[in-house]
């Protein structure tokens, strides 16, 4: 089974309904039917919050957070050891320390792929499969 590793552009695309939305919400669909998995770094996900946050407010981030949370994405923490491997990626490939994060989740299994709308990923797409959404 497939898993898509969505990071802090992919979410926001698909909450403001920008290039790409239609794809996120694919993969939120055939999540939620079981045919895939859909997980989101801790670290992309306080971005998602954040972002929204500052935007529309702290009660427009509770519902979206909300809504997100009933699609039961996977949340994976990060601990000490993807800690590590996040900042070895970002040391090789370049990419910020954050999204790093994001590259590490999808990496060593063939079966993931990382859905991003940010290029800046491009070097780290050597190392995982990543799938881009199209630009603005």
């Amino acid at each position: 089974m497939v898993t898509y590793v969505l990071d802090s552009s992919a979410i926001l695309r698909y909450l403001d309904d920008e290039a790409g939305a239609a794809r996120v919400a694919e993969i939120i669909k055939a999540h939620l039917a079981g045919t895939c998995e859909a997980v989101v770094c801790a670290l992309h996900w306080g971005e998602v919050a954040g972002i929204t946050c500052k935007v529309h407010g702290k009660q427009a981030m509770e519902l979206v957070l909300s809504r997100l949370s009933s699609f039961g994405l996977q949340i994976v923490a990060a601990d000490a050891d993807r800690a590590v491997r996040a900042a070895l990626i970002k040391f090789k490939r370049a990419v910020p320390y954050v999204d790093a994060f994001g590259v590490e989740l999808a990496t060593g299994a063939r079966d993931r792929v990382f859905v991003t709308a940010d290029y800046d990923f491009k070097p780290a797409s050597h190392d995982v499969k990543m799938e881009f959404l199209p630009t603005k």
